[in-house]
């Protein structure tokens, strides 16, 4: 890893460039300015974790990976990577370190909060920060004691087969960022949706996403990560299309789609939100299916 890198002087120009972000966002409510100062937090995290040498060895995966650098049109909360050779032994805290010296260069007094679990592949970590909302304008935001968390977790012995790109993002300033790409970015989706044991509407948001871009998914990389982790784990499955199909369609004739709403809205705008209700259900997912397994 970088031991060091140079940073910017605390506060004002980089208090500025936030601020001006923030109201790029034109939110309409609190939830909405709350969503949008996390995500900024987030773009800067990135940025900083590009500085200390992070994507030479790690990718990055999940909801924010889709948001933030492919133009999901929902807000997402963790900030989720995969390294790209297995290493168990690997220690993502000098990373975030360097990660926190960083963002405190643009008014952030970060806190690095959790410890690892001696039984799991994925090493977490909460970023924790309750100083930069006091030093910014907000129209709605009332709560400015309230810390910004995020949670950080980082995948050691990720499934083989997935495929990376190498992105730009431009906030707070030009950097790159090594990440899945989309087809296996959507194979990790379909993993959440047959394996995760409680209901989480933005995995189903995002899996109607994926399949409106008409994006087909890594197939080896879940099939790999179906055999790793979850009720197939260490069973000799193939995953076809005709599989995806049955086994999705088990799973979308038994959710309750009112609940599956009600979990996603927080991350939507309201306009999207009443959009979805109007759409979401059974026949709809189906159909959603049937196109994707036409792909």
């Amino acid at each position: 890893m970088r031991a060091t890198f140079q940073g910017f002087a605390q506060g004002g120009p980089m208090k500025d460039i936030i601020q001006k972000k923030l109201e790029s966002y034109q939110a309409q409510t609190e939830q909405d300015e709350e969503n949008a100062l996390k995500e900024i937090t987030q773009e800067i995290a990135l940025y900083a974790l590009s500085k200390s040498g992070f994507f030479e060895v790690a990718a990055f995966q999940g909801g924010t990976a889709l948001r933030i650098l492919y133009g999901l049109d929902r807000f997402s909360e963790d900030l989720d990577f995969a390294l790209l050779e297995p290493r168990t032994d690997f220690n993502l805290v000098p990373y975030l370190e360097a990660c926190s010296s960083q963002m405190n260069s643009f008014g952030y007094q970060m806190e690095i909060g959790g410890k690892d679990k001696t039984d799991t592949n994925v090493k977490k970590r909460f970023l924790k920060d309750e100083s930069i909302k006091k030093m910014l304008a907000f129209k709605h935001l009332s709560q400015t004691k309230k810390k910004i968390n995020i949670k950080v977790e980082l995948d050691v012995n990720p499934p083989i087969g997935a495929q990376t790109d190498i992105k730009f993002p431009d906030f707070p300033t030009d950097c790159s960022v090594v990440s899945h790409d989309l087809p296996s970015l959507f194979a990790g989706k379909l993993h959440a949706l047959l394996c995760r044991t409680f209901l989480k509407g933005r995995d189903w948001y995002d899996f109607s996403w994926y399949v409106s871009q008409r994006v087909k998914p890594n197939y080896a990389l879940l099939e790999n990560a179906l055999v790793q982790q979850g009720p197939w784990m260490g069973q000799k499955i193939r995953v076809s299309q005709d599989w995806i199909a049955k086994e999705l369609a088990a799973k979308i004739k038994g959710l309750n789609w009112a609940s599956v709403v009600a979990d996603v809205s927080p991350f939507l705008k309201a306009e999207k939100t009443l959009e979805i209700k109007k759409l979401w259900g059974e026949k709809f997912f189906l159909a959603k299916l049937e196109t994707l397994i036409g792909l």
